[in-house]
């Protein structure tokens, strides 16, 4: 994984609007495999070339759901990081993500409410200049004064 930043918190008390990170993760076959077994989906689109090649696709493609978890590691690993508890999240999927392909993915401060410590936050997806993935996040984040 290529990481932009250090891993940690940034508290809501430091978080600002227009805010970003980021990470950039190429999408493996052992990838793709190891997240059938967690996710127990193994639909042939994913996991047989002959299958996959028949399809709408015209080849394998990754699960989109282990794309929205690099939006999940940029939130919890980044911004805000540690201490953040999801609240809710909306994807829509625009394209495929191939095994061997790099996905960047991003994620930044679109609001804040202090009062209720939450934030909203963009997220989405590219392989090159294509986004494959988007949506948005709410969160609750940590915050000096509780965490």
């Amino acid at each position: 994984m290529l990481d932009n930043f250090m891993r940690g918190t940034i508290v809501i008390e430091d978080l600002e609007v227009g805010m970003s990170r980021h990470l950039s993760k190429v999408v493996t076959d052992r990838d793709i495999e190891m997240f059938a077994e967690v996710s127990t989906d193994h639909n042939p689109v994913h996991l047989d070339d002959d299958y996959a090649r028949d399809t709408i696709f015209e080849g394998r493609i990754a699960h989109g759901m282990l794309t929205a978890g690099l939006i999940s590691a940029v939130i919890g690993e980044q911004l805000p990081g540690h201490g953040t508890v999801y609240l809710g999240q909306t994807l829509k999927f625009m394209a495929p993500v191939r095994p061997g392909d790099l996905v960047r993915a991003e994620v930044s401060v679109e609001a804040i409410d202090h009062g209720k410590r939450r934030v909203t936050l963009a997220t989405r997806c590219l392989v090159g200049d294509t986004v494959v993935l988007k949506g948005e996040a709410v969160v609750l984040a940590p915050s000096r004064k509780f965490d």
